[in-house]
């Protein structure tokens, strides 16, 4: 099969960017897709942060310390961009006033009003795609949750729980970084870093909370600053959410939580919903594992966990018997992106996108509304108005 080549552009040379590339590096992993993303530029304002790309992909041609003169380049059609928050306003809106299809890490702005700028951008440029990361529901296990919902198996929601924990934070010896300062990451704190996974099923299925009481907590207070001395942390290590959800035929609780302390817990990601039909929960700390209860008026109530097979959005050349990790995740989300990019949201060969900015832009009403509600401690109904 000839596939079509995008060639991409990575700024911002970090973590996330080396997974990207790691992604491209295993595209012959995927089967019957008809295109294929080749990473031709990089750019990072630290040049030692580049040179890895260019010692292990033959297919960098550039490599840059002012992103300004990678949008310059005329080889690249599309972008992978994930910088701090604070500087998300600025360069995505030049990425996509450049012309360049962007994948970008969330929350897109380090507050809300970044993020409006950043919609407005993107309202006058509607031929560029713009998405933003999010892997975790291209597990299998919550793909079948997707396909539930979408079938309406649950009958009248009862109440839904989404959260992402992690626990590196836990050790106070962890040096300071740009994700504790409220000038690079925002007030959100870890709602803003980790917020738009645990939202990213709950919009798409239309659960919009229409109001939140929030209990935000700052738990380790100062860092080693590197320097020999000892920095403040200025931001939220955990979040919990309480919300009510409105739809038009039900109401709901949907409990949210971001935690970067959660004592034991490895990027651990879930979603559980209870429904008067059916009720499942899928997490990544059993990746394998999907819990479901179907129930009949008068029925018994049973929990049923199978294993789940090796079954991705996108085929692979790996076998059902096998098991499906992050780095799967990621292949399948850039599979998704570059889908859409070549054939268009209609033309995809499975629905299910990349967590869209309309998505990034609602996770901004939230948690704006989330602050107000720490520092009132009542719950703030969420004013929608405004948001496309």
């Amino acid at each position: 099969m000839t596939r079509k080549i995008i060639s991409f552009g990575v700024i911002g040379c970090g973590l996330m960017g080396k997974e990207f590339a790691s992604a491209a590096a295993r595209w012959c992993h995927l089967t019957d897709v008809g295109f294929e993303p080749h990473i031709v530029a990089v750019c990072d304002a630290n040049p030692a942060a580049t040179q890895w790309f260019q010692d292990h992909l033959p297919s960098v041609r550039n490599a840059y310390t002012d992103y300004k003169e990678l949008l310059a380049d005329p080889s690249v059609e599309a972008i992978y961009c994930a910088v701090p928050h604070n500087l998300h306003e600025q360069i995505y809106i030049d990425i996509i006033r450049a012309g360049k299809h962007l994948l970008g890490e969330k929350p897109f702005g380090i507050d809300r009003k970044a993020n409006a700028a950043i919609m407005a951008a993107i309202k006058e440029n509607p031929e560029v795609v713009v998405r933003s990361s999010s892997e975790f529901p291209f597990f299998p296990g919550a793909q079948q949750m997707v396909q539930w919902v979408n079938e309406g198996r649950f009958g009248k929601i009862i109440e839904v729980e989404a959260g992402f924990w992690h626990s590196s934070d836990l050790d106070p010896t962890k040096a300071i970084n740009w994700k504790r300062r409220i000038a690079t990451n925002g007030e959100y704190g870890c709602m803003g870093d980790l917020g738009l996974h645990v939202l990213h099923l709950p919009l798409r299925f239309g659960w919009k909370p229409a109001n939140v009481r929030a209990l935000l907590s700052k738990i380790v207070e100062e860092r080693p600053d590197g320097k020999g001395g000892t920095a403040p942390c200025e931001t939220w290590d955990n979040a919990i959410l309480a919300c009510d959800v409105k739809t038009d035929d039900q109401k709901f609780p949907m409990v949210l939580s971001t935690k970067r302390i959660a004592p034991g817990h490895a990027n651990t990601w879930f979603i559980r919903i209870q429904g008067t039909r059916m009720s499942a929960e899928y997490s990544t700390k059993n990746p394998k594992q999907l819990s479901s209860l179907t129930y009949e008026p008068g029925g018994q109530q049973a929990w049923h966990v199978v294993d789940v097979p090796y079954k991705s959005t996108y085929s692979t050349i790996t076998g059902g018997i096998f098991e499906f990790g992050f780095s799967d995740s990621i292949l399948q989300m850039w599979a998704a992106f570059c889908d859409e990019i070549v054939n268009g949201l209609e033309g995809m060969s499975q629905p299910f996108t990349c967590a869209l900015p309309e998505e990034a832009a609602s996770s901004h009403y939230l948690f704006s509304a989330a602050l107000e509600s720490e520092k009132s401690g009542g719950t703030v109904v969420i004013d929608w108005e405004g948001l496309a």
